[in-house]
């Protein structure tokens, strides 16, 4: 049987804002087999116009990701809640391997099942290229400070 991941549903406004920031957490940390164990092994997901299945996939699609998406830097904040979903947004910015840097806009929809596992999960992003004297996520690679500013209060 597969482990559970506290905070567990239903959620109340604490327990979704926490889980919110544990997810923050695993995706700073840009470590895909980490992120990958917060989900089911049958997670289904939809990230943009790519649809995964299962945490092999996730992995995959992380590793590619990343390569990718390089000094990658997120904010997620809750938008709401109910039982056992919660709806986030986000923002996050990196720079490709030309140097062309890049914050990304998006909102997810999760579902969690009763051991607190995300078995779903759907994403729409849009990027949107700035210049390197635009950026706002400043802090060294991996989990955003508590101090550090979060996306209302930038004005995202």
């Amino acid at each position: 049987m597969e482990s559970s991941r506290p905070p567990l549903p239903p959620f109340t406004m604490e327990t979704a804002a926490e889980k919110v920031r544990l997810a923050e957490d695993g995706w700073n940390s840009r470590d895909p087999e980490k992120v990958a164990i917060a989900y089911t092994p049958d997670s289904q997901w939809r990230n943009r116009g790519e649809f995964l299945n299962g945490r092999t996939a996730i992995i995959a699609f992380l590793m590619r990701k990343w390569q990718r998406e390089m000094d990658y830097r997120l904010i997620k904040e809750l938008w709401a809640f109910r039982d056992n979903r919660i709806a986030v947004r986000f923002a996050y910015e990196w720079h490709d391997d030309s140097g062309n840097w890049f914050r990304s806009y998006g909102n997810e929809n999760w579902e969690f099942n009763e051991r607190g596992l995300m078995q779903r999960r759907l994403a729409s992003i849009n990027d949107t290229p700035i210049a390197v004297e635009d950026r706002r996520f400043h802090w060294p690679l991996g989990r955003r400070p508590d101090e550090h500013t979060g996306l209302s209060d930038l004005g995202f």
